[in-house]
């Protein structure tokens, strides 16, 4: 007999995910195989199959399923590829990658959710993930090239994606959410040789990440 937890997860594959065009199997699986519930704060329980964000401090928050669910699909991840991860939150991106990817590089700037993240992730045996307390703003990123690369969370302008560009293999992928609220724009970098191919995927608005640099503004 399904748990209450249990009979939540297939809701929101069925009637969250699969609904906002995620029909690729294998994250399907791996969504369904991952107990959401782990990742989610203690206060907020009982949204962990909601479709909406869950709250993790003032400026972060764990994307929608469905979100999740469409930047997987969209990275396409093959099991023998290495990712790179902006914003590891909780970790339940994190562990969804892992499970799709040989290696996953996860980076967090909030050194409390990069120790809860890292001590999920542990408690789960996925050892093919690595957790840095990091800025991704402040510096030079070690580790790649990657296959692909996830950004968790909105940058208001596209002026960090030529540094993140750069960090990917030749056919790697990158899924950014570009713009600011109320209407972002989520987009798919690819690269072919020293060519930069973008698609746009799906408006929506995410929290931007801390120390991402801003728009300037106009002074009259």
């Amino acid at each position: 007999m399904q748990s209450t937890m249990e009979r939540a997860r297939f809701n929101m594959i069925e009637q969250q995910v699969r609904p906002w065009d995620v029909l690729d199997e294998r994250v399907l699986a791996v969504m369904r195989q991952l107990s959401r519930e782990a990742f989610v704060p203690d206060a907020y329980k009982g949204l962990a199959y909601a479709d909406v964000e869950v709250p993790l401090t003032e400026q972060a928050a764990m994307l929608a399923p469905k979100v999740v669910g469409r930047m997987l699909q969209a990275l396409n991840i093959q099991p023998h590829e290495t990712v790179f991860e902006i914003g590891t939150g909780t970790g339940y991106a994190t562990a969804c990658l892992a499970l799709l990817a040989e290696f996953v590089f996860s980076i967090e700037i909030d050194a409390s959710l990069a120790e809860g993240a890292r001590a999920r992730l542990r408690t789960l045996g996925l050892s093919q993930t690595e957790v840095h307390t990091a800025d991704a703003f402040a510096g030079r990123i070690d580790g790649g090239p990657f296959d692909a690369i996830a950004v968790t969370g909105s940058v208001p302008t596209a002026e960090p994606l030529a540094a993140l560009q750069q960090l990917l293999t030749e056919g790697g992928r990158l899924f950014v959410v570009v713009g600011e609220a109320p209407l972002m724009q989520a987009r798919l970098v690819t690269r072919v040789g020293n060519d930069f191919r973008q698609q746009n995927l799906f408006e929506t608005s995410i929290p931007t990440l801390r120390n991402a640099p801003l728009p300037e503004r106009f002074a009259f």
